[in-house]
């Protein structure tokens, strides 16, 4: 493990030193409530929870140690990285091309041989909002053939 080394501040914030030992706040709050880590001294005028260098150095020979302020042993989990949060688990998968084969048979027999990606293309062109599930199919193949005949010139 990779636990950063203490920085020149001699004072820093409770996020601060979370981050310091790779944790999140809250799960660092949870450990510091449980007896973990040490809890920060109060600033004198503000009463702000801050870490010295004392503490800071502490903190950090808990985390990679694994022996708490307490005595007992404890385990962490690494905290997310922004990169690995946003990485999808999957591709999403392409939506497979529908199956046109009555439609192609019947422009074949009107003499008329073409791809399914062809009458794909087709389709959507006629009916941009895929509404043609509910045509009869001698009328989509007269309005597919007239399409396709219209493009070729």
């Amino acid at each position: 493990m990779n636990v950063q080394q203490v920085d020149g501040k001699s004072f820093i914030t409770v996020t601060e030193m979370a981050e310091l030992c790779q944790l999140s706040r809250s799960r660092f709050y949870d450990l510091m409530e449980a007896g973990v880590f040490p809890k920060p001294a109060l600033h004198p005028s503000s009463k702000r929870p801050m870490y010295d260098r004392t503490l800071q150095e502490t903190c950090l020979e808990i985390r990679q140690t694994g022996i708490g302020a307490n005595g007992l042993p404890v385990l962490f989990n690494r905290k997310p990285t922004k990169r690995a949060q946003s990485k999808p688990l999957r591709k999403p998968a392409e939506e497979p091309q529908p199956d046109h084969a009555d439609l192609l048979d019947a422009l074949k027999g009107l003499g008329l041989t073409t791809t399914p990606q062809v009458v794909s293309e087709a389709l959507a062109a006629l009916y941009p909002y895929g509404a043609c599930a509910g045509i009869d199919q001698g009328e989509l193949v007269r309005k597919v053939f007239l399409h396709l005949q219209g493009r070729k010139k």
